[in-house]
């Protein structure tokens, strides 16, 4: 598939913001697919942005950064995003009996905004990326936070990161799965609370009763997910400085694992 078939940029052109008007003129604005492309190759293969060639025809890799950066000012991946739960809701994709949350810590070699101590790696800087995921491990809601905020502490901010998703036939978007499936670093509760008051059922293990042979049955699609994200090469490690820049990269990330289930789903 190429980085940005054309029914994907079809999705993505209409909630593009319109160009700046620039009335001293200047250097001509490169176009927004152009752009576009270059940013899904930096984060498909890993290259770091001052290394993008421009003989490409994507133009210099600081103005992808600085696109990508505008466009998640304006919420462009997070509506995209969502623009894709809605499809996949109306076409019953999305299991919303089930759900599912976990994290997992990447290296942020260069520091920056929410990184923080690995206590799982000496002490060397990371950051976590926490993931919401229904039956069939289809990302509805991705945050991050320094490697050393314990998983816990996040619940509550990657509950309510799902955005309200529509069925196109009326009625309130739909914003809860009836169950959530956690781990043993979510056994307290105060997370059990969280999720009673956001009329969600908990389905959190409980430590020191629930055996590890049977953890994994129902919570290891979000790991799959997880997977699915460390496939986007930019994603292994954690490069960008800017809390901002990675959530977007994370945001448009989950926005193609989205598209590329619909996919093949009308197949």
């Amino acid at each position: 598939m190429p980085f940005l078939p054309d029914d994907l940029w079809t999705l993505i052109e209409p909630i593009l913001p319109p160009a700046p008007v620039r009335p001293h003129g200047g250097r001509p604005r490169l176009p927004s697919r152009q752009v576009l492309e270059g940013i899904l190759f930096v984060l498909h293969t890993g290259i770091s942005w001052h290394h993008l060639p421009q003989s490409l025809g994507y133009g210099s890799g600081m103005t992808c950064w600085r696109r990508l950066i505008e466009w998640q000012n304006v919420g462009v991946w997070a509506t995209l995003h969502n623009l894709l739960l809605n499809q996949l809701h109306a076409a019953g994709t999305i299991a919303w009996s089930r759900a599912a949350l976990d994290s997992a810590t990447v290296a942020s070699p260069c520091g920056g905004e929410e990184t923080g101590p690995d206590p799982t790696n000496r002490g060397k800087l990371g950051c976590k990326r926490h993931v919401v995921v229904d039956s069939n491990g289809l990302p509805l809601a991705v945050v991050i936070s320094a490697a050393n905020v314990h998983d816990s502490r996040m619940l509550e901010a990657a509950i309510d990161a799902v955005p309200g998703v529509r069925n196109g036939r009326g009625g309130r978007p739909r914003k809860r799965p009836y169950k959530l499936h956690a781990d043993k670093g979510f056994d307290f509760r105060r997370c059990r609370h969280a999720l009673y008051v956001r009329g969600i059922v908990p389905r959190i293990a409980r430590r020191g009763v629930e055996c590890r042979e049977r953890l994994g049955k129902v919570r290891w699609v979000v790991e799959r997910t997880l997977s699915w994200l460390n496939r986007f090469k930019r994603l292994k490690l954690r490069y960008e400085r800017r809390a901002d820049a990675h959530t977007a990269l994370l945001v448009l990330a989950c926005a193609l694992i989205c598209f590329r289930i619909q996919r093949r789903e009308v197949r």
